[in-house]
Parts: C-alpha cells; structure tokens; sequence
C-alpha cells in the first residue's frame, strides 16, 4: 500500500462526516426513485407525463448548478466557502421533499402534475445549494491521488446504505395494513425521510474541514463575472472542453448513469408483472431484497475491491474492470429473471453492482485529480465550477433517462392500473433492462480507454503545485 504524507491523509472522523453528506445525497436520490412509481401506480398518471415531471426539474437543476459552482468557489465567510451553503440547502431541500409528496388520488391528473412540479423546482432548487459545494468540498480535503479514492471509497460506502434501506419504502407504502392507498403512504413515508436526510445532510457541514484560501488569492463573487460563466458554460460546457481527460469523466459517467437510471425502475416492474403475474400481495417484500441485496454488494465487495484494484493498476484499468464486471451481471438477468424461481434475480447481483458502485467511487476521485491540472494550467482552484459541470452531466443523464424511462414503459405497451400485462410487453420489457445499460457500458469503457492522467502525473502535478503555492492546509 502506497504511504500518504500526514498533511495529506484524512481522519477517520473527517471521511465518517463527509460521507454522511453522501448518504443524505444519495437518500433523496433513492428515495425519490421509489416514490416515482406512485405516481404512475398509486395514482394512475400516465407513463410519459410521470417521465416529464422526473426529467424538467432536473434539467433546472442543471441550470443552476453552474451558479451555486462559481458562488461557492467565490464566497468569502467566516465559516468558508463550502460549509454555509451545505446547510442551507439540506433545509430546504428537506423540507420541500415533504411537501413535494402531499398528493392525493382524488385531485385531477392536471392537478398532481402542477402541484408536483412546482414543489420539485424548489427541492431540485435546494438540492443544488446543498450538493453543489459538497462534492468541491471532497474535492479539497486531499491532494493525494490514492487517498481521494479512499474517501470517495468510504463516502460512497457510507451513502450505499441509502439504497439499503430505500427499497423498503415499497414495503411500507403498499402495506394494506398501514396505509388505504400508496398516495397516503408516500405522504406519511416523505415526512420522515425529509427530515431524516435534513438532520444527516447538516453533518459535513458542521464537522467537515475545507482547504484554506489564502487571502491573496480569495475572489469575490461578481454579477458580471458570473453572467459571464453561464455564458461560457452554455456555449459548450466551455471548461470540459478545454481539459479533454474531464470531458471524458463526464462522457463516461452521462453513459453508465443514465443507462442505469433508464432502467432503475424496471427491476419493481419486472419482479411484480413479470415473476408474480401483477400480485402485489405475491411480490412481497421481493422488489426491496433485490435493491438491498444489490447495496450491500456494493458496500462489502465493490467499494473495497474497486478502491483495491485502483490503487494496483490506476483508476483507469479500475474502471475498464468494474465496467466489464457489470456487463456481465446485465446479461445474466435474461436467465436469472425466472417465475419458477425467484431466487434466481439475486445471482446477478454482485456483478451489477460494479457498475454504478465503481463509477462514482471512481470518477469522483478523478475529477479532484482534474482540478489539480486545471490549476497547473489556470492558476485558479474551482472545485466549485467543475464539480457544477460533472454533476450537470448527471443530472442531465437523469433528465434524459427518466423520460425515456416513461417512453420505454409506453414503447412497451405497459398499462397502469392493470394488474396482468401482455407477454409482448414483459419480454420487450426485460430487453430493454438489458441492452440499455450494457450498450452504455461498452460505449464508455470506449471512451476511457485513451484517459491518460495516471497516478505518476497526478503526483507530478501535486508536486509543481505545492512548490508554486506551498502545501494545502485544512480548516
């Protein structure tokens, strides 16, 4: 195992708090993507329009990440350039997760789909505040190539158990016994999953150290430095294109992110319509096994065995791995699907979690690497902008894919509030679960291949840095 100068290394205090930060991350993200499904299920409302109202808002959020990027990177305050906005946000967003969810199936389609959007606005409103300076604010609490990989290991280790325990949330909103319809369930379930990710969400923003700016070198925010950002960054994401090794990140992550929340859904459609001919009492508790199977996967063999494998043969090789792993996994789900055996669906498992697991505990890790090289180059850090820009392709990939989720289910011809569904419709259905993501995958390790900022570069980079500026230090 490679040694990590001490004013490199992060406690194991500082990598616990920022993943708390991951796990309210990732707990709106897998909670939100449970409660969709009561929208077309619970409520009745058509695929296409469910799609829409997962994919506008995002697309807001990715207008506004580039703002709260060069607002952070530009804030000046004694409690830094991270943290304020970090708690802000995980109030607001919080709070509006509630009121986002107090639907009712009485009201008109017309008026769920309004209700619903204007509240997502302001949720995706306060979930760039709070998500925009947390990922810079990772970005920055190491200039060692090896050591970011391991606090992005232990935060996405951290922030998996989100989809641990979000499976559940099928469970406990279609439970006759405790709710007389998924509407009222979602209402009830939203309260305590709000408020829960606000208090988790307040953690790294209370605890978390971020790297000192000397004061020489501190930018104030200005109006029209910022009218000028978004200019450049509508123009062509104007920052990938001038540093190629992050375009490719960004390139990558669009592809497997989106391939996978393409089809991020269908698992519940397919263990219910397709293995339980649409018993919701038959499917059980099956569709939240198979979520939290798949997260714990990740938790207790991706992220040890990635973080492993990057630190032997680059975060590049790591990836091409991780990625073919994950292919394999998708496949096997044509077999692995089976009515007469439901257990079957868990073998692909530990295979398809190599997927996003890699991908995230990866990227993010190369991106920090990418700042440094963009400060070689530009003599300015701006974790904040290139965190905007990374996670805009996210979002992006998100925005696209719920929509072409909904187009796929009425591709399909899936019809909601039926229980039994066509033969044509469940086969067409579990090919798309499968093709999607994996032509994604291939696609991206495609484009990977030729990434060449390596861990010998990286250190390179770290070393003219430290001798042009001194070394980081952490407040």
């Amino acid at each position: 195992m490679n040694s990590i100068a001490a004013e490199h290394k992060i406690s194991f205090g500082q990598k616990t708090a920022f993943g708390f930060g991951m796990l309210a991350n990732q707990l709106f993200a897998a909670a939100l993507g449970v409660f969709m499904v009561v929208l077309v299920v619970g409520l009745g409302m058509d695929p296409v329009l469910a799609g829409i109202l997962g994919a506008a808002p995002r697309i807001f959020d990715a207008i506004t990440d580039p703002i709260m990027g060069y607002i952070s990177d530009h804030t000046n305050s004694r409690w830094g350039r991270r943290r304020p906005y970090i708690f802000i946000g995980a109030i607001i967003t919080g709070l509006s997760f509630i009121f986002m969810w107090q639907i009712h199936a009485e009201d008109s389609e017309t008026y769920n789909f309004v209700y619903f959007l204007l509240w997502s606005l302001v949720f995706y409103f306060g979930y760039t505040i709070f998500a925009t300076p947390y990922i810079a604010l990772g970005y920055e609490m190491s200039d060692d190539f090896n050591e970011r990989t391991r606090l992005m290991g232990a935060a996405q280790l951290i922030g998996q158990f989100a989809w641990v325990l979000a499976p559940w949330s099928w469970v406990i909103i279609y439970n006759p016994k405790l709710f007389d319809s998924a509407p009222e369930g979602a209402r009830y379930l939203s309260i305590w999953v709000g408020l829960g990710c606000m208090l988790i969400g307040l953690i790294p923003a209370l605890i978390c150290k971020q790297k000192v700016i000397p004061k020489e070198e501190q930018k104030s925010i200005n109006f029209q430095d910022l009218m000028g950002e978004l200019k450049k960054f509508g123009n062509g994401i104007w920052i990938t294109f001038k540093c190629k090794p992050f375009l490719k990140l960004c390139a990558v992550t669009f592809l497997i992110f989106n391939g996978f929340q393409t089809i991020a859904g269908f698992a519940w459609y397919i263990i219910v319509f397709y293995l339980f001919k649409g018993s919701m009492g038959a499917a059980g508790t099956w569709p939240a096994w198979f979520g939290t199977i798949s997260a714990l996967c990740t938790i207790f063999l991706v992220i040890p065995v990635v973080t492993s494998i990057s630190e032997k043969i680059g975060k590049r090789g790591a990836f091409i791995v991780s990625t073919s792993i994950s292919i394999v996994g998708y496949i096997l789900k044509w077999w692995c699907f089976d009515p007469t055996n439901p257990y079957l669906m868990f073998l692909p498992l530990p295979f398809l979690a190599f997927g996003i697991g890699g991908l995230f505990t990866l990227m993010m890790s190369m991106t920090a690497d990418v700042c440094d090289l963009d400060e070689l180059n530009n003599g300015e850090r701006r974790e904040g902008v290139f965190g905007a820009v990374y996670w805009w392709m996210v979002k992006l990939g998100q925005a696209v894919a719920i929509f072409f989720s909904g187009l796929v289910l009425k591709g399909v011809g899936f019809k909601q509030g039926q229980a039994e569904q066509l033969t044509s419709t469940l086969t067409g259905l579990r090919i798309a679960d499968i093709v999607i993501p994996v032509i994604g995958a291939l696609i991206a390790i495609a484009v990977i291949w030729s990434y060449n900022l390596t861990g010998k570069r990286a250190n390179e980079i770290r070393d003219e840095l430290e001798k042009r500026r001194g070394k980081s230090q952490l407040a």
